[in-house]
């Protein structure tokens, strides 16, 4: 695998088309901290084959389209070409890409809308990057939930933004215990297991969480067990609170802890016992927050997106905790991992 990796960088060092899509794909395969191309190649296939699924092509097209204008975007900006390389400024494009066209109706408004977004995207990263570097933390998936939050709330004021599955605002209520959980069958944990890695980039599909579990598999087998033991946290933690079972089954409490096992787990300190055990307690408590955020912004009507994960992320990174820092991770005097 490395043989390969190496003569494709070969590849994209001579031939500038090459090194344009090489860049795209690490920008998707940044969505879950892999600079690796063959990862974002997975990571594509998983919202395409979920899209074209469940019946909902604009999604996967969003996607692709949007990590295109947010790299373009960064490219005309001069953005700082390490970075750049690495993909850093297209992953958040692809969450805004499948963000829009899931939850506004499709149309030119919506098209237009989600074109700005893109390359708006790159913009915030820009920006929360800087006042991050103050405190040696990442921008994580924030520049895509701040842009996205603007795209789709913007959507009540404009009425040639047709939504598609977006509220209505309601106050939250306390939901009561149905004791039903314990119904489910084996077959349908497993399919809501599976969704949780998929309904990162906001599809759900299990096939197409198997396609994100095997494009980390493929770049770090330490990625590919934290994400699978993340979403299974998640499961059992919401169902153990007597969540929701129609958003548990649907992978909706799977994908922030999916994202902050991986971070806190392999990615921001270098695996052991103890780090572990950090990750954990972080997974545990993004699943408290996934909750708390969905009742906060019931009122709005507008999604968590990755919130939940960003915040506790953060939470987890800046008491710089007495753990010791990945070699090629953020702690360790750069933002970026370097380019595999």
């Amino acid at each position: 695998m490395s043989d390969a990796l190496s003569a494709w960088t070969g590849i994209t060092q001579k031939n500038a088309l090459a090194r344009f899509l090489d860049i795209n794909l690490r920008g998707a395969g940044q969505v879950i901290f892999q600079n690796n191309p063959l990862t974002g190649l997975f990571f594509l296939a998983a919202i395409v084959w979920g899209a074209i699924s469940g019946g909902q092509i604009d999604i996967a097209i969003g996607a692709i389209v949007a990590l295109l204008v947010a790299t373009v975007t960064a490219m005309l900006l001069n953005a700082d070409e390490t970075s750049l390389e690495q993909g850093m400024f297209g992953f958040n494009g692809v969450l805004v890409g499948a963000a829009v066209p899931t939850f506004l109706a499709d149309g030119a408004a919506m098209w237009f809308i989600l074109l700005v977004g893109a390359a708006v995207s790159t913009v915030v990263m820009l920006a929360v990057s800087k006042v991050m570097k103050t405190w040696e933390a990442p921008a994580l998936t924030f520049p895509f939930v701040l842009t996205t939050w603007f795209l789709v709330l913007g959507a009540y004021s404009f009425g040639h933004v047709p939504i598609a599955s977006m509220g209505p605002p309601a106050l939250p209520h306390a939901l009561a215990a149905t004791g039903t959980e314990s119904a489910l069958k084996v077959s349908e944990l497993f399919l809501a297991w599976l969704k949780g890695p998929a309904q990162v980039f906001l599809i759900n599909n299990p096939i197409s969480g198997v396609l994100v579990l095997i494009g980390l598999l493929v770049s770090s087998p330490w990625a590919a067990v934290l994400a699978a033991l993340g979403a299974a946290v998640a499961l059992a933690v919401s169902l153990a609170l007597g969540a929701s079972l129609a958003a548990v089954t649907a992978g909706l409490y799977g994908f922030s802890p999916v994202l902050t096992a991986v971070a806190l787990g392999c990615v921001f300190y270098q695996p052991s016992l103890r780090v572990l055990a950090f990750a954990l307690l972080g997974t545990i408590f993004t699943v408290l927050v996934q909750g708390a955020m969905d009742a906060g912004m019931a009122p709005i009507g507008i999604p968590t997106f990755t919130a939940p994960f960003v915040f506790v992320t953060w939470l987890f990174l800046l008491p710089k905790a007495d753990l010791k820092p990945h070699p090629h991770g953020p702690l360790q005097g750069g933002l970026f991992k370097k380019k595999s």
